[in-house]
């Protein structure tokens, strides 16, 4: 079926476009004026030769589409170079598409009205400058495709040499150096520039369990830095204890675990990390909690006590030698009661009411372990050295749920 614009003479069609083609200098310019007067704070870019890029880009289009009229209305293709360039800038510019995309709407618009102008003046029949206007609405869509595509190529080649240039400064941070406290800050502060990263005075370092692989990434926002690329994500936290930082962390990280190691200046990272990471281990031991961001500073005892195996396995071995006359349920009740005793250094009433049971059944239980480890039972050193292996067996689930003191 033929159009109301292929029915037309041809001649008639050739005159059309030769006097739109005539107007289109001063129609660019009269575009590029209107959209300085309504969006003047978007720069205006010079070629080569010092004339606006914007203009040569308004310039090009109507050209491109206004010699297309003579060959029917298909819509023409869009010269692509120039609109891809125009979304890559605003990339550089740090905008969103949605100006560039207002002044597409704006410039097809002012067109318009000059090419109803001349088919007005011209008797084109209205059916045909309807199919001119879908025609040129058509035409705007393509203008904006490629300024789509130019934006896209531009954020993922900047996002891929921030993630890069992001990447360089978490290794620096995060690794073991010998570098002088000085050198180190001014390398810190360069890398960081280059990423627009803000350097903090002191930070946290996170390890997060993923809870499948194809978990989204946590949204914690440009000041944290977050590393996917291991099998458990690690995250800088800029001054960990600013106010706010916790309940964003906390929405920012729901449905993973992990956990944040302690505040340290920002030259020792690397400790930080090392703390999160034996949190994590013993996480999944089941020795911490999981389920969420656990924070190494409210598990300080298990943190301390659990990682040196065997040492502390050595040390509960010589130290808790006696029991092994005991029997195994007799044994676990007297050590129940001499961590309560070293805990509290209370009389049989307190641990009484600490362990649940009558005070003559713990003063019964004293006596036996006085007998058991006779005078060491009174050395400092020895004391303290009980406490530790009782402690950390508490902490394994070795022992019953005895408050801690």
């Amino acid at each position: 079926m033929r159009s109301a614009w292929q029915d037309m003479p041809q001649l008639r069609v050739q005159q059309f476009a030769e006097r739109a083609l005539a107007e289109v200098p001063v129609l660019a310019e009269d575009i590029l004026r209107e959209i300085r007067r309504e969006y003047p704070t978007v720069p205006l870019a010079l070629d080569e030769s010092g004339e606006p890029r914007a203009l040569i880009g308004i310039r090009r289009a109507l050209e491109h589409f206004v010699d297309h009229l003579g060959q029917g209305l298909d819509a023409p293709e869009v010269p692509t170079r120039v609109f891809q360039d125009f979304g890559r800038g605003e990339v550089l510019q740090g905008r969103s598409l949605d100006s560039l995309q207002a002044i597409y709407r704006l410039g097809i618009r002012l067109s318009w009205r000059r090419l109803a102008v001349i088919g007005t003046q011209m008797e084109i029949p209205a059916p045909a400058m309807y199919e001119l206007a879908d025609a040129g609405f058509q035409f705007l869509d393509g203008l904006v495709a490629e300024s789509v595509r130019g934006y896209a190529e531009a954020a993922a080649r900047r996002a891929g040499e921030r993630l890069r240039l992001q990447r360089r400064l978490l290794d620096l941070l995060l690794s073991e150096h010998p570098r002088p406290p000085g050198d180190l800050n001014e390398l810190l502060a360069d890398r960081a520039a280059r990423i627009g990263w803000t350097v903090p005075r002191t930070v946290g370092v996170a390890v997060l369990v993923r809870p499948a692989r194809s978990a989204v990434a946590p949204a914690v926002g440009e000041e944290v830095l977050l590393d996917m690329d291991y099998d458990q994500p690690r995250m800088v936290v800029p001054d960990p204890d600013a106010a706010g930082r916790a309940e964003l962390l906390r929405r920012a990280t729901a449905g993973w675990s992990g956990a944040i190691g302690p505040q340290v200046p920002l030259t020792q990272a690397v400790k930080s990390l090392h703390w999160a990471q034996s949190a994590v281990a013993l996480m999944e031991r089941g020795l911490l909690p999981s389920g969420g961001l656990l924070h190494c500073t409210e598990h300080t005892e298990a943190l301390v006590l659990l990682p040196p195996e065997e040492l502390i396995e050595d040390l509960a071995r010589r130290r808790l030698a006696p029991l092994a006359s005991c029997g195994p349920t007799h044994g676990r009740r007297l050590a129940e009661t001499l961590l309560a005793w070293l805990e509290t250094r209370g009389g049989a009433p307190e641990v009484a009411g600490r362990l649940g049971v009558h005070p003559q059944t713990v003063r019964y239980r004293l006596r036996q372990i006085r007998e058991l480890w006779g005078e060491d039972i009174d050395d400092p050193d020895s004391r303290f050295e009980l406490e530790l292996a009782l402690r950390t067996m508490r902490l394994r689930g070795e022992l019953g749920a005895i408050p801690a003191g």
